[in-house]
């Protein structure tokens, strides 16, 4: 198992945590032209339920 060898200081330790950012979720539009929610990419649209122009979900 890795053991530090040598302290690392506050700054160098929040300076590395500073990279740790939480990001916003990435949205793309449903395909489906009557629907055209916002929902995450290669998911089947919650508000339709179409994924690829197909009906594979029932709509919620």
């Amino acid at each position: 198992m890795a053991v530090p060898k040598h302290k690392m200081s506050r700054s160098n330790t929040r300076h590395r945590r500073s990279q740790w950012k939480a990001s916003v979720p990435t949205l793309v539009k449903c395909s489906n032209r009557a629907c055209r929610e916002s929902k995450p990419p290669h998911v089947a649209c919650p508000s339709c339920g179409q994924y690829g122009g197909r009906q594979v979900a029932e709509p919620a």
